[in-house]
């Protein structure tokens, strides 16, 4: 557009949008260019179809040329009016930033003055007031401190002035005045003097002389007149102890003793009165309360006179072994009463804690120590023994609360302190352990006594058992009228029928006193279990547990080397785990429908430790069975392997080896007799005969060369063992009554036949032990293998036909 004015863009807001005019000039300029182009497309249109000519074509693009050159006109009119309007507000733009930096030189010549000559006069001011500031908090402290000097100067010659006039309160206030005083000054930091550790030397002597003036009218006020040290335990001794408390000045005397509470109370501000309490606690509990409570015949005897008050014994001469606790709380209580009047009632107050009566500190120091001494030396052995005395025990428990009660009143004790009556309270259960615990001991010394003590248990022996109840009679928890004596084994089944009183019978043998004694120990407590509490009956029920345990663990351990040595006891430890095996069996069953419902489901039982009882007693008795074996086989070693039998020497170390083991058996056989059961005697000593016949045999039959004459010798050996071999089987005393089992001596000893066999071969010829031997279906068959007979036919017979045929038979 040549006759438009350049537009002129503002340097200060290039980003500053143009106002809106009535009509824009991007709107104009765009409808003009929208005119030409559908003037052009409408021509290029119509051109294309042949619809005008070229006259009408002309003449239309003629017209809008023209409105072309209007709408060019009214923009660059447009244009020159917004240019006018823009050229005052630059030309005012341009003038307030010449304002601006005028201002801003005129900012900068002043900073620069104030940095050039105000920050001098100001940092001059300022190191002159803190100069002034440290001097001013030099001269305070100064000050302060010579103030506390002072202080401490005047509250140490009140001090002496006071105690002078034994206004003990006020000097010790004062003292502790001088203390805070003399503390505040050395908690100065970068402050010290050399006067104030002559100040700190001055506060403790006039501190100590404090303290032994207090000390001198303390021991005036209290004084405790004690036995010598020697002996001082002693009941004698005792008695002769005296307490004496002044607390009340004598008429006689021209000075008269402080008060009791401002000597107390100057012992509590200078701290000291915790350590007095202490030691006069320790005094009172030595040789006062103790000795009231492990004394019964002590008695306490106040006597009150104008100027003291006195506290003494008094020995009775009829005094049981043991005082009840009523007693024994009367006592004391009594005790506490004299304190209280003419001692402990003082009122003071505590640094840090208040105001406190003087029972209340004592309290606090000896009631831990006294209450664990009535419990252990009074309370501990009130606890009856038997449950049926349980009911006599509320009597206790009453005491106990009145005593409780009766030392809080006087402030001795806090209303939170129990511990006396939670333990008198909490009978059942001492009852229990006490019980438990006198349960075991017991138990414990019958296991360590000694074993050889024993007593025979027939079908007709008793031991003392609790009456059984009536299954049937519904009332299973009603309590035995009393212990009666019932057969060892005989059990109730019923009303209309019972089992023979042989039926489940442990056989005759010969127990320890000790065991039987430990198993009535048992049944009996277990009685006592079933008239008590549910606690206490789960409690002493496991108590019964815990003694067969016991004697599972203790019995071996104890007696292992006498176990180990002496067959008889062997024989006895065996016995003795049966026959606890055996009730453990019903022990529990006995008094199902006796207990409380805890154990009357079934848990009340003794059933798991049998086994572990059986084996107990099996596996003692079987290591003694090894060693016997083991000396038996020992002894034959010593025959020489039976061989050469014609050589002198050879046939008496075989006979001496033959009879020393026929003694041992012998001996054996006399120290097992009527201690062991017949069967298991008659298993026993056929395990031990059938050893010795087995190792004769295999050495017999080991035997390459037999002559005719060892064979004889041989045979005689033999007929020894077999003639007196049942002779040792005498498991009872009466001697015709062992004939039966001496007969029965092949159904014990396994090798018997084998060995009777084995003789009828060493006398016999080659026919007769063809015949013995029958085509493998006789008496020799069933005893040797065909190579074994083949092999003492070798050893007996010379190699000749006759031979060669009667081995060609053994097959």
């Amino acid at each position: 557009m040549s006759g438009c004015p350049r537009s002129v863009s503002n340097p200060r807001s290039p980003d500053r949008a143009p106002r809106r005019g009535p009509v824009s000039l991007a709107a104009a300029v765009g409808r003009a260019a929208m005119a030409a182009r559908a003037g052009s497309l409408v021509a290029a249109v119509l051109a294309h179809s042949g619809r005008l000519d070229k006259e009408h074509l002309g003449a239309r693009v003629g017209r809008l040329s023209r409105r072309v050159e209007e709408l060019k006109g009214e923009v660059c009119t447009m244009i020159n009016k917004k240019y006018s309007e823009f050229l005052p507000s630059m030309q005012s733009a341009e003038d307030l930033v010449a304002q601006v930096e005028g201002l801003s030189s005129n900012i900068d010549l002043l900073k620069a003055g104030i940095e050039n000559e105000v920050q001098r006069d100001l940092n001059v001011a300022v190191a002159e007031f803190t100069e002034l500031k440290q001097q001013l908090e030099r001269d305070t402290l100064v000050l302060s401190v010579l103030k506390k000097l002072q202080e401490f100067d005047t509250t140490v010659k009140e001090c002496n002035s006071a105690l002078q006039e034994k206004q003990y309160v006020a000097a010790a206030q004062q003292l502790e005045k001088a203390r805070s005083s003399l503390r505040s000054l050395e908690s100065r930091r970068g402050f010290e003097l050399k006067i104030l550790k002559a100040l700190g030397t001055e506060l403790t002597v006039q501190t100590q002389n404090m303290i032994y003036h207090l000390g001198e009218e303390w021991q005036k006020l209290i004084v405790w007149k004690l036995p010598p040290s020697k002996g001082s335990s002693s009941l004698e001794a005792l008695v002769l102890s005296e307490l004496h408390l002044h607390t009340v000045p004598p008429q006689d005397e021209d000075t008269a003793v402080p008060p009791v509470a401002a000597v107390l109370q100057a012992l509590a501000v200078l701290g000291e009165l915790h350590s007095k309490l202490k030691d006069f606690g320790h005094l009172l509990l030595q040789y006062i309360l103790k000795p009231l409570i492990s004394h019964p015949s002590l008695e306490p005897v106040p006597e009150e006179q104008p100027d003291v008050f006195i506290l003494r014994f008094r020995s009775q001469e009829l005094a049981l072994d043991e005082s009840s606790p009523m007693e024994v709380f009367e006592k004391i209580k009594l005790v506490f009463e004299v304190l209280h009047k003419y001692l402990l009632n003082v009122p003071l107050e505590q640094p840090g804690e208040g105001r406190i009566t003087l029972a209340e500190l004592l309290g606090e120091l000896i009631w831990e120590e006294l209450s664990d001494c009535l419990i252990h030396n009074c309370l501990v052995n009130s606890i009856p023994t038997k449950s049926s005395k349980l009911e006599q025990y509320k009597e206790v428990i009453e005491s106990t609360e009145e005593f409780e009660k009766a030392l809080k009143k006087m402030q001795f004790l806090k209303e939170d302190t129990t511990a006396l009556l939670k333990y008198a309270c909490n009978v059942d259960s001492h009852f229990a352990n006490k019980k438990c615990q006198d349960v075991i001991m017991a138990a414990r010394n019958l296991m360590t006594s000694e074993i050889h003590n024993t007593v025979k248990i027939t079908p007709d022996s008793s031991i003392a058992l609790p009456e059984l109840p009536d299954p049937g009679s519904g009332d299973h928890m009603k309590l035995p009228r009393a212990c009666s004596l019932v057969p060892n084994g005989t059990v109730s089944v019923g009303t209309e029928s019972r089992l023979s009183p042989l039926t489940l019978c442990l056989p005759c043998c010969r127990i320890s006193c000790s065991v039987q004694q430990l198993v009535e120990l048992a049944y009996h407590t277990l009685l006592e279990a079933t008239a008590s509490t549910d606690l206490c009956c789960v409690q002493l029920f496991d108590c019964v547990r815990n003694i067969f345990q016991l004697f599972y663990e203790v019995v071996p351990t104890y007696h292992r080397e006498n176990l180990q040595k002496l067959p008889q006891l062997a024989a006895i430890h065996h016995n003795n785990c049966m026959y606890i095996a055996h009730h453990l069996l019903t022990l529990g069953h006995q008094f199902r429908y006796r207990s409380t419902s805890v154990l009357s489901n079934g848990a009340a039982t003794f059933v798991d430790l049998v086994p572990a009882f059986r084996r107990l007693g099996m596996e003692c008795f079987l290591a003694q069975m090894r060693v016997q074996k083991g000396e038996i086989l020992e002894r034959l070693s010593s025959a020489r392997n039976f061989s050469n039998m014609d050589d002198e020497e050879n046939y008496c170390a075989a006979n001496k080896a033959i009879k020393q083991v026929l003694h041992q058996l012998r001996r054996l056989g006399m120290v097992w007799q009527d201690v062991l059961p017949v069967n298991v005697y008659c298993k026993a000593m056929g395990a031990l005969l059938n050893t010795a016949l087995a190792e004769i045999v295999t050495r017999i039959a080991a035997l390459e060369d037999i002559s005719a004459e060892d064979a004889d010798r041989l045979y005689s050996l033999c007929r020894i063992m077999v003639e007196e071999g049942p002779q040792v089987f005498t498991p009872l005393l009466e001697e015709d009554k062992n004939k039966k089992y001496q007969e029965e001596v092949p159904v014990y000893v396994q090798k018997w036949m084998t060995f009777k066999e084995l003789m009828i071969i060493l006398q016999a010829n080659l026919q007769e032990i063809v015949d013995q031997w029958a085509d493998g279906k006789g008496p020799l068959a069933e005893e040797f293998s065909a190579a074994e007979v083949k092999s003492l036919i070798r050893a007996l017979f010379q190699n000749t036909e006759r031979r060669a045929a009667a081995l060609a038979k053994i097959k």
